[in-house]
């Protein structure tokens, strides 16, 4: 059974920083591009990030010099680094994982973390 956990949500006031993780289970880790969503409250879950098998990152504008993406594919882990973050970052944080194209149609999805930036 594959499982996705997201940690390391919270409230943050902006201009402050906050990492996410995202830790894989029953998946051979390495074979999959892995890529962080976020949904704010009344709008549609968007792309944020992502990064392929790799190494190779890929961000939304929005985010670019900002938010940095990492894996370890020794402890099946994916971090999101949260820099200088904005009101408008805040939302749920969704880990997910696909095998095909970073921005196409993902297999499997965490239950999401809450990121809060307070201004």
């Amino acid at each position: 059974q594959v499982q996705l956990v997201e940690s390391g949500g919270g409230l943050v006031q902006a201009g402050g920083s906050l990492r996410v993780s995202c830790a894989a289970s029953g998946l051979t880790f390495s074979s999959y591009v892995m890529g962080w969503f976020r949904q704010a409250p009344g709008k549609e879950r968007e792309f944020v990030t992502a990064i392929s098998r790799g190494g190779n990152p890929f961000y939304a504008d929005s985010v670019k010099g900002r938010f940095t993406i990492s894996r370890d594919n020794a402890k099946n882990t994916v971090y999101l680094q949260m820099n200088s973050l904005k009101p408008e970052d805040t939302g749920v944080y969704y880990c997910a994982a696909t095998t095909g194209y970073y921005l196409g149609e993902y297999n499997y999805w965490g239950q999401g973390t809450q990121v809060t930036v307070s201004s």
